[in-house]
């Protein structure tokens, strides 16, 4: 990726379901590196917006890159034009998703839904690929889980093994859409740390989160969404130490 060139960079995006908008004309930049987090009552927008990241919401306007690349569209003569889903689903390779549920495979161990994408894209096998899958498990602390099914496995460790299948593609930017939101509350604290851990390796992560310590913590920057729109985005401190939005400082006086 060319130096200077943002990791995300929205502009304008533009989101409807029928006459409903839900996103309206978000602008927000995500640099390699950061740790950007996005908060705000349900029905913010947060969510949609995540999954226009990586297309898995097509944008009604505006341009979504990643990386400096366009996502989701070629644009030719002036215009865009949608990609193929081949083509996609190779852009989505090199973007991680952890969803709130965990999407387990089922009929497979922990260590067996990690080696499943790079095995099946990638064809890799044998024992560096076996390797490679216990490695990651043991950088989420589940190394010892490797033979076990997501049935045996309790929530906080099912999340715990979902984000180390998204590893498992070596992703350069890793989205997080409200990852403990299922989990127990003993259960969050360990989730958390993995993504501490992330962080601090360096890891580009943009996270949908009702977690406000973590958020004041961890994060780059922070944006709260309301009504489909950007109210307010700063550094934690700024954002969380003095809010210049009515509106935020009223949502976070419910939250903390």
């Amino acid at each position: 990726m060319p130096k200077n060139v943002p990791m995300v960079e929205a502009r304008g995006i533009r989101k409807s379901y029928g006459r409903l908008e839900v996103l309206k004309n978000i602008n927000m930049t995500v640099q390699a590196g950061e740790v950007a987090c996005l908060i705000g009552p349900s029905g913010s927008g947060k969510s949609t917006f995540l999954r226009c990241i990586n297309h898995l919401e097509t944008v009604d306007g505006g341009q979504m890159r990643v990386a400096g690349q366009l996502v989701g569209y070629s644009l030719r003569g002036g215009k865009l034009h949608e990609l193929r889903p081949k083509e996609i689903a190779v852009q989505r390779r090199s973007m991680g998703m952890v969803f709130q549920r965990f999407n387990l495979f089922g009929h497979l161990t922990a260590l067996e839904n990690v080696l499943f994408a790079p095995s099946l894209l990638h064809g890799k096998r044998g024992t560096a690929a076996k390797k490679a899958g216990l490695d990651l498990l043991d950088r989420v602390g589940l190394a010892e889980w490797a033979g076990h099914y997501p049935a045996q496995l309790s929530g906080g460790q099912q999340q715990r093994v979902a984000i180390a299948r998204a590893l498992a593609m070596d992703p350069q930017l890793m989205l997080f859409d409200e990852p403990t939101s299922a989990l127990d509350p003993e259960l969050v604290g360990d989730v958390l740390d993995v993504m501490r851990a992330l962080a601090r390796d360096g890891m580009t992560m943009v996270v949908v989160t009702h977690e406000m310590g973590f958020a004041r913590e961890v994060a780059d920057t922070v944006t709260f969404m309301d009504g489909g729109v950007v109210v307010e985005s700063g550094t934690p401190a700024e954002f969380f130490g003095n809010p210049r939005h009515e509106r935020t400082r009223s949502f976070l006086s419910k939250v903390l």
